[in-house]
């Protein structure tokens, strides 16, 4: 097993606890009859992306350096839920909640977005 996969893999075992403990932490604090525990997620992994990738420069595919596959395509591959995402918008719609459905992709995709301008914009402030 080779170095690159190693370092996915522990990536993504860290990322995947990750995700569960700030996704934990926040449902409880804030309920869950929307899923802030996932926006929560998906939020602060678009902005660390975005951190990594103004630190680090965008590396291109195949070209990965050891940390970006450690903590960028293992770690906030594991960490980051687009799935759950999509399954939970898809039953709040079920559920009859269409404009919570709405809510839930507008207050993931649009600040995620900022937030991977912000940590870009933060890792140049700081390079």
């Amino acid at each position: 097993m080779g170095i690159s996969l190693l370092l996915v893999m522990a990536g993504g075992a860290a990322g995947g606890m990750a995700r569960l403990a700030v996704g934990n932490v926040v449902s409880r604090r804030l309920g869950t009859a929307f899923p802030w525990g996932t926006l929560a997620v998906n939020l602060s992994g678009a902005l660390i992306i975005g951190l990594l990738a103004g630190l680090a420069g965008m590396p291109l595919p195949g070209e990965e350096p050891r940390v970006w596959l450690l903590l960028a395509i293992g770690g906030l591959g594991g960490y980051t839920t687009v799935s759950s995402f999509s399954l939970q918008t898809l039953t709040l719609w079920q559920q009859g909640r269409p404009r919570a459905a709405l809510a839930n992709v507008a207050a993931t995709l649009l600040p995620g977005l900022a937030a991977v301008a912000v940590g870009a914009w933060l890792a140049g402030g700081l390079a």
